[in-house]
């Protein structure tokens, strides 16, 4: 094992792989911090230029710059509330509230900081979890992944603490916009309304453009010829970076739990980055004090979702390589891309290729912190992009993310899918009802709906009596329990507070 370390780190420190990890952190970040882009198309882009090259050499370009793009794809989050890509939605709930009250250096600190510090420990966690992963992913089967789901979406109530029944709402509707399309198991159109361009479903990116970026775009006209993204005459100084950057180390528990987390998400193919990110914020509302700040630009709310933004990288890599099972979108892609090379995945690649699975644990350690480092001396001057006059930011960014949600299945009806939303959600903000809720609810309710209909079909109703469910279903439970409580405490002292 040592010996295997030390061979797939004398790999990557050439100059030619060197070299190729800074292409490819600088396509990565472009292609993250471009709304509706993303890494599963920069890799769908790249796999061509692979063909002909040494394994390993085009094996790096692809792995360090997928690993990279939700570093880049959370700055115009932060600063637009305009999502690079899926995973980065839960960093708008925090971090655009920090750019309007003028901490928007904190917030891009904290965030550079967290996605260095979440990548370097999937990758870690990838490395120690590679001989004991057969037995952890014989243990997940449907059942407890729809378990897992079902867990992850009690986090509602976490996210809808000013008013749980608006959250609840929310959340349905999501939960009804994901049902749109074919069903899966049936073939049977539902809510289609003859129109073939539905069969497919609404897709996450039209959502998310709509109901963030285009919506804030509404409310920014709203405000008048002069309305600016930030409510104050504030900078991103570099002091302001470093004391993000600081608060991700005095943080270090809640860094390092959600590191892990959704290192362990990431694992359990089918999940994916979305549901990391939203379950680790979940889970820091539920654990941190002082919890009624998350939501209104509390830095530790951008913290737990960037570090598990970076770092389920780590996870679904684990049965990409070990089982030949990708854990994700991309997975899927880089999948291809691993037979292009000529690898196969399996565990018969563990056992005579150990060097070149430790190859790529460095290349991934190294692509986070150089992807990190390399945007830091840019964050003031994109920090100044958010004193922009409104009359003309808008129009642009609403171009672009009509624009951007097109792209990704090449459908003008998606532009107007997000200009749908986009009005939604702008109703959504003016009148109380939470947005995060929402999305969740659109992620996880067509997830659920396999699962459960997968674990039916081979268990039928007693899968739910199987150990880890069970285990699982008590954390449900107690998870439900712990938030109401909360909720009707914090309500009860605001109350008091109000008399």
């Amino acid at each position: 094992m040592i010996e295997a370390m030390w061979s797939g780190l004398h790999q990557v420190f050439t100059l030619k792989i060197l070299g190729i990890i800074v292409i490819a952190t600088s396509i990565g970040n472009f292609f993250g911090a471009v709304p509706g882009l993303g890494g599963t198309i920069a890799l769908a882009l790249l796999i061509p230029f692979v063909y002909g090259m040494d394994p390993f050499p085009g094996l790096t370009l692809l792995l360090a710059m997928h690993s990279v793009t939700s570093t880049g794809g959370s700055i115009p989050g932060i600063l637009f509330a305009i999502p690079g890509t899926g995973p980065t939605v839960a960093t708008i709930v925090d971090g655009y509230p920090m750019t309007k009250k003028g901490l928007g250096g904190q917030a891009m600190g904290a965030q550079l900081a967290a996605s260095a510090i979440g990548g370097v420990i999937g990758a870690g966690v990838l490395a120690l979890l590679i001989p004991v992963l057969r037995p952890i992913a014989i243990a997940f089967g449907s059942p407890e992944v729809f378990m897992l789901i079902v867990f992850g979406l009690t986090f509602v109530i976490i996210l809808s603490r000013e008013s749980i029944s608006r959250g609840f709402m929310a959340a349905l509707l999501g939960l009804l916009l994901g049902t749109v399309g074919l069903d899966p198991h049936t073939g049977v159109g539902r809510y289609t309304f003859g129109q073939l361009w539905l069969w497919d479903g609404i897709h996450l990116a039209s959502v998310v453009l709509g109901i963030f970026a285009f919506a804030e775009m509404i409310d920014l006209g709203a405000k008048g010829r002069g309305g600016q993204i930030a409510e104050g005459n504030v900078k991103m100084p570099w002091y302001q970076l470093w004391e993000g950057t600081v608060a991700v180390f005095t943080n270090w528990w809640l860094s390092l739990r959600t590191a892990v987390i959704g290192t362990f998400i990431g694992i359990i193919p089918g999940l994916g980055g979305d549901v990391a990110t939203w379950i680790c914020y979940g889970h820091a509302v539920q654990t941190c004090k002082n919890s009624e700040n998350f939501g209104k630009g509390d830095i530790r709310g951008v913290i737990a979702v960037e570090t598990a933004n970076n770092s389920k990288e780590g996870g679904a890599l684990l049965p990409t390589i070990v089982f030949g099972i990708p854990g994700s979108g991309g997975m899927a892609l880089l999948l291809g891309a691993f037979l292009i090379l000529g690898i196969t995945p399996g565990p018969q690649l563990i056992a005579t290729h150990l060097d070149l699975i430790w190859g790529m644990v460095w290349v991934m350690v190294i692509a986070n912190i150089f992807a990190a480092v390399t945007l830091y001396p840019l964050c003031g001057h994109m920090g100044k992009l958010a004193f922009i006059r409104g009359s003309l930011l808008i129009p642009p960014i609403m171009v672009l993310a009509g624009v951007g949600a097109s792209l990704i299945r090449g459908q003008w009806q998606d532009m107007v899918l997000v200009a749908f939303t986009g009005f939604l959600g702008y109703g959504m903000k003016k009148w109380g009802y939470p947005r995060p809720p929402m999305v969740l609810g659109f992620i996880l309710g067509p997830l659920a709906e396999d699962y459960l209909h997968k674990s039916l079909a081979e268990w039928g109703l007693p899968f739910l009596l199987r150990p880890v469910c069970v285990t699982l279903l008590i954390f449900t439970v107690l998870s439900l329990v712990y938030s109401i409580y909360h909720a009707h405490r914090d309500k009860k002292k605001k109350l008091m507070e109000g008399g």
